[in-house]
């Protein structure tokens, strides 16, 4: 998997705004009562390829949110984190519970101006249980469960259990007959 790298000392005016009206937009979301044409006008502007059916809880907090792609019928709960300078794909029927983390950039050791991004993708029916993190690279395979407060520093195979800090494999499960 090829690793992009930004310098954000090297970035533009063009995207130092773009930063900045996302960062707006983010607050104003979070201040706004769900339900409303105005929060679901705001909450495009904030994750502008949402698929059908989704529901995104606030607060929400992200940083490059135009990176995010949604399949249909994604539930994220309050608190999620989205890091996407590297990409994130979240595929079909995904629930993502409360205060989980995708982070699918990083700082450079030996530089910390440049950060160095890799994308994450949650495949179709995985669930990820709250306080999760997920880190550069990876990705949680279909109908697989990461538990509450777990660190995800490699993929994860399809109909599995994982958990922990770093995640281990705790089982293997059925797929569902849906």
């Amino acid at each position: 998997m090829e690793e992009l790298r930004i310098d954000c000392r090297n970035q533009t005016a063009e995207e130092l705004a773009k930063a900045k009206e996302l960062r707006q937009n983010i607050f104003r979301l979070n201040h706004t009562m769900p339900d409303t044409e105005e929060y679901d006008e705001l909450l495009h502007k904030v994750l502008p390829n949402l698929g059908e059916g989704c529901r995104i809880e606030t607060p929400f907090s992200g940083v490059r949110t135009a990176n995010v792609k949604f399949g249909n019928n994604v539930i994220v709960m309050p608190g999620c984190l989205m890091m996407s300078a590297g990409g994130i794909t979240i595929d079909d029927d995904v629930q993502i519970a409360a205060n989980a983390q995708l982070i699918s950039n990083n700082h450079d050791l030996e530089n910390r101006w440049v950060i160095t991004c890799k994308p994450i993708r949650i495949c179709r029916r995985a669930w990820i249980g709250a306080g999760a993190t997920i880190l550069p690279g990876v990705t949680v395979g279909e109908n697989a469960v990461v538990g509450a407060g777990s660190v995800i520093t490699h993929d994860v195979e399809p109909d599995t259990i994982v958990a922990g800090n770093p995640a281990r494999v705790i089982r293997h499960i059925k797929t569902p007959s849906i």
